[in-house]
């Protein structure tokens, strides 16, 4: 009896593992891999056997060309979906390179073989800036479970010094607070409220360590916090004094715009081809540097102030090099 059931499971791996459209299977094929595993199979079971896992959800398709056999049609991902995952992956600055291959590896798991051949030609590895902290998953799985639970979190926080090393905050005592929300852009970052300043904080989650989950509630959290504001204060434009600006951009810079303000802007092409924006933005340096890339194809016209800030930041870099 318990022969039986672990052929189905066996007859179930193989299909998912060895078959896809391009490679089907005959019963034959299907007779000597369970063989294998000191498992006999006649042909009529093998028929029911398939019937079963159609049953079951598989999707079993047959192959009635010279090369007559059967396959595992859909699956829960194909083959083009995780190239894509697998390109989140590799893209992925907060994933070490070790934790990005064990992914990888994982997601190869989930089609055929020859799927996975195909899906390993296509990773590569990027000379990209990547984190050194293989805690980094453990931490975020315990901050989700702290929000979940209401809980309070501790933990220590630390800058990288130029040798590598750690230098931790606060002479290495630990940060106890009130976790909200986990945002992505390129790194991990918890949001948390803290009740002292009646304010939010974010800290880069890959740069955390030592962190517990309490059994203390967390302290009564404000009405009306809105994440999606949040993370543009912290990742968009937004360190510095509010402002609606007037900007004349080069008709080539109309996705890159578009990118950065998307529906919040009111944009207009004006006679002589360039474009005229108006966005709120807080004007300060993390501004001045997404107008300074464009150089002479972007200008800011209003108001004068906003003006006046990034000449003047403008004189300081280049006095730099004076």
């Amino acid at each position: 009896m318990a022969n039986k059931k672990l052929k189905l499971l066996y007859l179930a791996r193989y299909l998912q593992e060895q078959t896809d459209e391009q490679h089907p299977k005959t019963i034959q094929d299907m007779i000597a891999h369970l063989a294998a595993y000191g498992i006999t199979a006649e042909r009529k079971s093998l028929y029911d056997d398939l019937h079963l896992l159609e049953l079951y959800g598989m999707d079993i398709q047959t192959e009635k060309s010279k090369h007559f056999g059967y396959y595992l049609g859909e699956r829960d991902f194909q083959l083009p979906e995780l190239k894509l995952l697998i390109d989140v992956v590799q893209a992925s600055p907060f994933l070490t390179k070790r934790k990005s291959m064990e992914l990888i590896g994982k997601l190869e798991q989930l089609t055929s073989h020859y799927g996975a051949q195909q899906l390993r030609r296509q990773v590569y590895v990027m000379n990209r800036v990547r984190t050194d902290n293989e805690t980094l998953y453990y931490a975020v799985d315990g901050i989700n479970g702290a929000i979940n639970e209401n809980r309070q979190i501790s933990f220590r926080y630390f800058d990288w010094t130029v040798t590598g090393d750690r230098n931790y905050r606060k002479e290495g005592n630990f940060y106890v607070t009130n976790p909200v929300a986990l945002c992505v852009d390129r790194y991990y970052y918890l949001v948390a409220y803290d009740p002292k300043t009646q304010d939010y904080r974010h800290y880069r989650v890959d740069r955390i360590s030592d962190l517990t989950v309490s059994d203390t509630p967390r302290d009564p959290l404000p009405p009306g916090f809105d994440l999606g504001e949040y993370t543009k204060t912290i990742f968009s434009m937004y360190n510095g004094e509010a402002a609606t600006v007037q900007l004349q951009l080069d008709a080539s810079l109309l996705n890159a715009a578009v990118d950065r303000f998307g529906s919040d802007a009111h944009m207009y092409t004006a006679k002589d081809g360039t474009i005229h924006l108006t966005a709120q933005v807080e004007v300060g340096p993390t501004f001045f540097g997404w107008l300074f890339q464009f150089g002479s194809k972007i200008r800011l016209l209003a108001p004068q102030h906003a003006v006046d800030s990034f000449t003047a930041w403008c004189r300081d870099v280049m006095a730099q090099y004076e």
